[in-house]
């Protein structure tokens, strides 16, 4: 029997226990700092010198570059690596999923890298660590090496349009997958959130895993509130040992 394709959709819910916190959660950084969501709005960004410096500032403090894949990103390699099919479309820019050890080929970041710059004028690309390690040595506001153009996190802002191609290949998998698996996700995002309803219309086992409930439990087979880091291994681990046994 032919094993069954798994499409994760993962969330910033997924990272918590990495110690990246979330932005839409109760305790959500935008919940309670409203205002810094303009250092990740593109149309701010761009215009304001200062909202740019203080953005490099909330970088170069940023968490995300050290944390580690926490014990969800780890079962989710290892189904993986267990030979049945796998894809991660994810909505968190930490790169912890590929940091656990699946291929950067098997996963999709529909909002990008916090890894990586890109030049807003000449698109260039480089290492966050060396950007950051010249706002260490006191620039600011590090424009692009090759032209000076504005360089900003290699994300998409607020404000900016998901990359197409991505998106698309997001679309493809949510329809071809035979289990879908949406963790650590508001589901209140669009067009990401929309996935979910894509591959229950595709037939797909629609399975939920969330602390709280999203518009899409109602779609689902099955709907977990335990907390992710028990409850994600404790699944996959279910699933492939009923792929096994098929």
């Amino acid at each position: 029997m032919t094993k069954p394709l798994v499409a994760v959709l993962s969330g910033a819910g997924i990272s918590t226990d990495s110690g990246i916190p979330d932005y839409r959660g109760p305790n959500g950084l935008w919940r309670r700092d409203p205002e810094a969501e303009k250092l990740v709005t593109y149309e701010y960004y761009m215009g304001d010198p200062e909202i740019r410096r203080q953005s490099w500032q909330m970088r170069r403090k940023n968490r995300t570059l050290k944390a580690e894949p926490n014990a969800a990103h780890r079962a989710v390699a290892e189904l993986e690596k267990s030979g049945i099919p796998v894809r991660v479309i994810t909505q968190n820019v930490d790169g912890l999923h590929q940091l656990a050890g699946l291929p950067g080929r098997k996963v999709l970041e529909l909002h990008g890298s916090a890894r990586s710059v890109v030049c807003t004028k000449c698109h260039t690309r480089g290492p966050m660590e060396d950007a950051l390690a010249r706002v260490e040595a006191g620039e600011d506001d590090p424009p692009c090496l090759e032209c000076g153009g504005i360089l900003k996190s290699a994300t998409v802002m607020f404000g900016e349009r998901l990359d197409p191609v991505v998106l698309g290949e997001a679309l493809a998998i949510s329809k071809a997958c035979t289990v879908f698996v949406a963790v650590g996700s508001s589901l209140q995002v669009q067009p990401a959130a929309g996935l979910v309803g894509v591959a229950a219309d595709h037939g797909a086992h629609l399975i939920i895993v969330n602390a709280e409930p999203t518009p899409y439990d109602d779609l689902a087979q099955e709907v977990v509130r335990e907390p992710i880091g028990t409850a994600l291994p404790a699944l996959l681990h279910r699933l492939r040992a009923h792929a096994c046994d098929a």
